[in-house]
């Protein structure tokens, strides 16, 4: 008598990458990992549309950002975007933030 498989539960990649990720990586970086989800709520949509986060390292978050003007207008209001990303986080990880020109992938 051939046993039928039990259907599988599936698993979401994201909880499969972050239970991979907590093995190699400290407490701290997998929350700074959040800041993707809360990107668009923290600076609002305008400043989302024109600016990503691309990488962080010890404490510097870098942003992608569509051009110069946008470069220039966001150092203006870098200090309030640390607060409120770090408000949304639930931590003070975000230290500092580079902006530089790149792709801005949606």
């Amino acid at each position: 008598m051939e046993k039928k498989k039990q259907p599988s539960k599936l698993i979401h990649i994201s909880d499969i990458l972050s239970s991979a990720l907590r093995q190699y990586r400290p407490a701290m970086d997998m929350e700074m990992t959040k800041i993707w989800d809360i990107w668009d709520t923290a600076v609002g949509k305008p400043i989302a549309m024109n600016a990503k986060p691309d990488s962080f390292k010890d404490g510097t978050l870098i942003v992608n950002v569509s051009s110069s003007s946008w470069i220039h207008q966001l150092k203006f209001l870098e200090r309030e975007m640390i607060l409120t990303i770090n408000k949304h986080l639930d931590h003070d990880i975000v230290k500092q933030i580079r902006f530089k020109i790149g792709k801005i992938l949606s």
